[in-house]
């Protein structure tokens, strides 16, 4: 794994959740939906070295095709992860992508690096995460099993 993630949700959203059985459909539904309409932290840390354009490319590409919005947006973000990179993302270098209503903000190691102001944006970088086609399904099922109370 190139780097370790997490995802931190307010405890309306763990509410939701927490009584439908992990295995279901509509748990992974209910934490995607509930998820996307709250504000949602996701907190990456770097396992090894990657060049900065490398790894704010990986990152924007896995984002384009879930936002329906103007690419120009997908640009921006993509900036604004690369600038807040000296060259490389080394082994322990965080990202921080807080979505909101208002927006996708960047901070990279604790220095913000600016918000996109696109709901949509951030709604495409939850499923980034969440939806059938994640890019770390074992984010997903962590989560299922950590706020899910029924098997």
């Amino acid at each position: 794994q190139v780097y370790a993630v997490g995802m931190y949700v307010p405890e309306t959203v763990k509410e939701a959740v927490s009584d439908l059985p992990k295995s279901s459909k509509d748990a992974l539904t209910t934490l995607r939906d509930n998820t996307k309409a709250s504000n949602a932290t996701f907190l990456l840390k770097m396992n090894f070295k990657v060049g900065a354009e490398k790894m704010a490319s990986a990152i924007a590409e896995s984002v384009a095709p879930r936002h329906s919005g103007s690419k120009n947006e997908i640009s921006d973000f993509k900036n604004m992860i690369a600038s807040g990179i000296s060259g490389a993302a080394k082994k322990g270098t965080t990202f921080q992508f807080d979505c909101s209503e208002e927006g996708l903000k960047v901070t990279v190691d604790g220095k913000d690096q600016g918000v996109v102001p696109s709901a949509g944006l951030a709604q495409a970088f939850c499923d980034v995460y969440l939806d059938d086609k994640a890019v770390s399904p074992a984010l997903r099922k962590s989560c299922l099993e950590n706020i899910c109370s029924k098997k």
